[in-house]
């Protein structure tokens, strides 16, 4: 595939020792980009940060998203009602619906978990 890009001159300028290197560049972008929650997306952080605590099953219940990712949740909720998600918002989207069913998977567990116990 070829693709066409005007840059900056301030990054031109850098840029003769490494035109050999392009593929190489933009896949390491591309996976700091995806690695890097705090750029578009939180969700999975805060969920995997409250799974280490190892909550108790009562305590899995009561897991909600935080103030900004239900923020960020609900604007792309309005965003896809006005007219559609650009791809970007699409990716972000599939991510919260990755997170969403991990919960649920741990909310039946939980559930299983105090029933077995009751």
């Amino acid at each position: 595939m070829q693709i066409t890009v005007d840059i900056p001159d301030a990054i031109a300028q850098h840029w003769g020792p490494l035109q050999d290197e392009l593929s190489k560049l933009l896949a390491l972008g591309l996976i700091e980009v995806n690695a890097n929650p705090t750029m578009r997306f939180s969700g999975l952080a805060e969920v995997l940060a409250f799974f280490a605590k190892q909550p108790a099953s009562e305590e899995i219940f009561g897991l909600r998203l935080s103030e900004t990712a239900q923020a960020q949740v609900e604007d792309l909720l309005d965003r896809n009602r006005d007219g559609g998600l650009n791809p970007a918002e699409q990716q972000v989207w599939q991510q919260y619906e990755f997170v969403e069913h991990l919960v649920r998977m741990a909310k039946a567990e939980a559930l299983l978990k105090l029933q077995a116990a009751a």
